[in-house]
């Protein structure tokens, strides 16, 4: 009953609204017309005092009252024949606004509403959440709310956490379905990838140990072996990085679905992608990810001197590298495998905007609706790279 009282106030109010300027327009046009004839009989009292100061003649003054009173017969002639009409355009607009209007509105409702559906408060909708994941999360959080050492409660919500992007809810959820019912691998990879998406993708210590601990439990786990391959990389090995890599595909079935990936980060590396023929174009180990004479490629004398040097002149050596590589993009945007390189080589240097600028300019030479176009995007999700404004 308080919905219905609710809509036929609020009807109301909005019927007001709409009358209102109507309703002033009309009084509006009222005034405009005895503003006028006041007008014209003001000029006709002028009119005579002028006569009297000597200023007009009597030939003059004749003329021009009988122009003025013209005038003001024509006024006073319109106002009863034009009050009529505008009374009648109103009555009719009021009819419009306060009834049809709404009697549209209703059956808009009944045909599109359900005026039969019974209200369902909050604590209904709990008990029944069906498919809604914010009710499903809700739910969860009243339950571990009152029973905190509900290890599975936990152990339920820290993955829908994650795949809602409240990542440091999860990271929480994680480490308490840890405590209470013990390390897993699913648990201990879910850890560390909530601590990876706090900090940008990054593979940070306490993120490896995590993913060294999950080894320990599943030492063929392809997911922490990816991680910890992925912090090498991160950490400016590339030998290690690569070889740990080229381990994971070797022992990896042929259709894995994580294989095409791993070959990528196979080739940034300076390695062969699994299953490529060492001597044909694009196997060479100091070219990730193809011919050796691409644009941006180390060659392996690069390779031998970032082995000699410290972790500093590395990364300063890795980004003079990259912005080589992407000034030559800029001058021959026909190499996909540049682009793909560019893109996740400003991820890995924790370059957002480049990264984002860089896939937005490889987009251009390569469209989304083409194959290409979309293994950009399938990388820059991957990346966690906002692919919105480049999509525009």
């Amino acid at each position: 009953m308080l919905f219905w009282i609710l809509v036929a106030a609020l009807t109301a109010a909005l019927a007001v609204i709409l009358l209102y300027p109507l309703l002033r327009g009309a009084k509006a046009a009222d005034n405009i017309r005895a503003g006028e004839a006041a007008v014209y009989r003001d000029q006709l009292r002028e009119l005579d005092r002028d006569l009297d100061g000597g200023l007009i003649t009597p030939e003059e003054a004749d003329y021009a009252r009988a122009e003025i009173g013209r005038r003001l017969i024509a006024v006073s002639a319109d106002e009863p024949a034009q009050t009529p009409k505008p009374a009648r355009h109103h009555r009719f607009t009021e009819a419009f606004v306060l009834l049809v209007l709404p009697v549209l509105g209703l059956c808009l409702y009944l045909t599109t509403g359900r005026p039969d559906l019974p209200s369902q408060p909050l604590e209904a909708r709990l008990e029944n959440p069906g498919n809604d994941v914010a009710v499903l999360i809700t739910k969860a959080e009243r339950h571990l709310a009152v029973n905190p050492d509900d290890g599975k409660g936990w152990d339920v919500l820290a993955p829908i956490y994650f795949r809602t992007m409240r990542v440091n809810d999860a990271q929480l959820a994680y480490r308490n379905a840890i405590r209470l019912l013990g390390p897993s691998p699913v648990r201990l990879d879910g850890l560390a990838e909530t601590l990876m998406a706090v900090s940008d993708g990054v593979v940070t210590e306490e993120a490896r140990q995590v993913l060294e601990q999950s080894l320990t439990l599943e030492p063929d786990n392809p997911r922490a072996r990816f991680y910890i391959a992925l912090s090498m990389e991160q950490a400016g090995r590339p030998n290690e990085a690569r070889q740990a890599f080229e381990t994971l595909a070797k022992q990896s079935p042929a259709d894995a679905p994580w294989l095409p990936l791993v070959n990528e980060h196979i080739a940034m590396n300076g390695g062969a992608k699994a299953g490529a023929d060492p001597a044909a174009p694009g196997a060479n180990l100091a070219a990730p990810g193809g011919n050796p004479a691409a644009p941006g490629n180390p060659t392996q004398q690069d390779v031998a001197a970032a082995e000699t040097m410290n972790a500093g002149d590395r990364q300063q050596m890795i980004r003079g590298m990259v912005e080589s590589l992407d000034a030559k993009l800029s001058e021959d945007p026909n190499n996909f495998e540049g682009w793909m390189r560019l893109v996740r080589s400003y991820a890995v240097l924790n370059d957002k905007d480049r990264a984002a600028g860089a896939l937005k300019r490889g987009l251009a030479a390569f469209p989304p609706p083409g194959e290409q176009g979309r293994q950009l995007l399938a990388l820059a999700r991957e990346l966690g790279i906002a692919t919105e404004e480049a999509t525009q």
